[in-house]
């Protein structure tokens, strides 16, 4: 049996090693399909296929923003590139300005070499291997800590839903405990109703009982509470098995809210017209809440 999961969670990680120190930090809250934003440095671009494999591998459903930080203390960090075309569009630019301005300013080496990408540290092709075997340990950390504060979110949430659908099962008894004492209350209101019309005419209790049948189908949400039943049934099964769920709950949800206005508009009685106001409550509630569930 799989634990619930929330969408909504938080992971950390931070590895220190003789030579550099990585830090991921992961958040997410709720989204339909799985939605991931990378934020790290130039460095790891080429590893951005490999992260988002193994993020996969944790999360199917939620927005998820991936903050990854790296500080490098060795002394060999790769190689300086010098991107020499770019170095002389910055000096053309500059003696632009200086003549423009009457400035008589010959621009420096060492301030040219100061521009973005003049001069870049790039990793040697070996390098790759390298880099990803220090990232996976504490990305793997990160996404452990992650899945563990979304299952606890998801166990709350769990709860609290079969708790909303004990209520719901209470409130669908009531509302077939009354629904025979409503035909009564009815049958009674209309045979005095045809006695003030009639009076001393017999009743003809054979158009009666036809006049009752018609009415009592008009009113009757036996289907509705049946089906409602079996959908809070599946809900609670659901939810006790666990997994990836959420996109199955919130389909019953919406079943359950069509039985809802179905029983409230057949309503002709006060207390089951309340009932299903109730009951519409807290399918709503539990709309948003699966909502989270992935």
């Amino acid at each position: 049996m799989m634990a619930l999961r929330s969408m909504t969670g938080f992971g950390r990680s931070e590895q220190t090693l003789s030579d550099i120190r990585i830090s991921v930090e992961l958040k997410s809250v709720n989204s339909r399909f799985l939605d991931l934003n990378l934020r790290m440095p130039k460095k790891f671009n080429a590893l951005e296929g490999r992260i988002r494999k193994r993020v996969k591998d944790y999360l199917s459903r939620g927005k998820l923003d991936l903050y990854l930080m790296y500080e490098d203390f060795s002394v060999e960090r790769g190689k300086l590139c010098l991107n020499l075309s770019l170095a002389r569009e910055y000096y053309a630019a500059l003696s632009q300005i200086a003549e423009a301005l009457s400035i008589r300013n010959e621009p420096q080496a060492s301030r040219i070499a100061e521009f973005p990408d003049v001069l870049l540290l790039t990793e040697e092709e070996g390098d790759r291997e390298k880099l990803w075997a220090r990232l996976n340990p504490c990305l793997t950390e990160a996404l452990e800590s992650f899945l563990e504060n979304r299952e606890a979110e998801g166990i709350n949430l769990g709860e609290d839903l079969l708790a909303k659908l004990r209520e719901m099962e209470e409130i669908v008894q009531k509302i077939e405990k009354r629904s025979p004492e409503i035909v009564r209350l009815h049958e009674r209101h209309l045979r005095e109703k045809l006695s003030e019309l009639l009076s001393d005419t017999e009743i003809d209790e054979g158009r009666l009982m036809q006049e009752m049948v018609l009415y009592t189908d008009k009113l009757c949400t036996d289907e509705e509470l049946v089906r409602l039943h079996s959908h809070i049934d599946n809900m609670r099964r659901k939810l006790t098995e666990g997994g990836t769920v959420g996109r199955e709950l919130d389909f019953l949800a919406q079943e359950m809210n069509r039985e809802a206005n179905t029983i409230l508009s057949k309503a002709n009685d006060m207390l089951v017209s309340e009932d299903a106001i109730h009951l519409k409550t807290l399918i709503e509630k539990i709309r948003e809440q699966v909502q989270n569930l992935e």
